[in-house]
């Protein structure tokens, strides 16, 4: 299963239950605009906050770098590039892989198209000028649209709630 899928999918999840909780509570008939603003803002938040969490103190960065790396070692070694390191860019962590050892300007061409494709890796350099996108702020967004298909579904169930109350039989 590829990383991404385990370290984004819980993201995402996470974001569409808390938006659909939020959006049944904020698009409720009777509730007020201020009612409504404060539950989708509670809501964002803590979709926020449990895609934080879930990068940091639940160490789903952590597994998802040992997953990376893992699967990085085992293609150098298949590659036998076994002179060539190869690790995630930390500090913060981001899906660049940065290379390092002897090669001469073929094989650093050809590591770099094939790294590219592993998943989990946005992109493989050589040089370590600047690491890309932090991985938590990917799953931040990843969130974000979660919550916000949890709001589009709960906007659906209560126009459903609304059109069936108009019949009464």
């Amino acid at each position: 299963m590829s990383p991404l899928w385990t370290y984004f999918w819980p993201c995402f999840a996470a974001g569409l239950l808390i938006g659909l909780v939020a959006g049944i509570v904020g698009f409720r008939r009777g509730a007020s605009r201020t009612k409504r603003s404060a539950a989708l803002g509670i809501g964002l938040v803590a979709a926020l906050i449990s895609a934080a969490l879930w990068s940091g103190p639940l160490g789903a960065a952590d597994r998802f770098a040992g997953e990376v790396e893992g699967d990085l070692r085992r293609a150098l070694v298949y590659y036998e590039m076994t002179q060539v390191t190869g690790h995630l860019h930390h500090g913060p962590l981001t899906r660049r892989v940065l290379l390092s050892g002897p090669a001469d300007d073929f094989q650093r061409s050809e590591l770099v198209r094939l790294l590219n494709q592993l998943p989990g890796v946005a992109s493989a350099r050589w040089s370590s000028d600047g690491g890309g996108l932090p991985l938590v702020v990917e799953g931040l967004g990843v969130a974000l649209l979660g919550f916000l298909f949890g709001l589009l579904l709960a906007y659906l169930i209560e126009l459903r709630r609304r059109y069936n109350a108009e019949w009464n039989w």
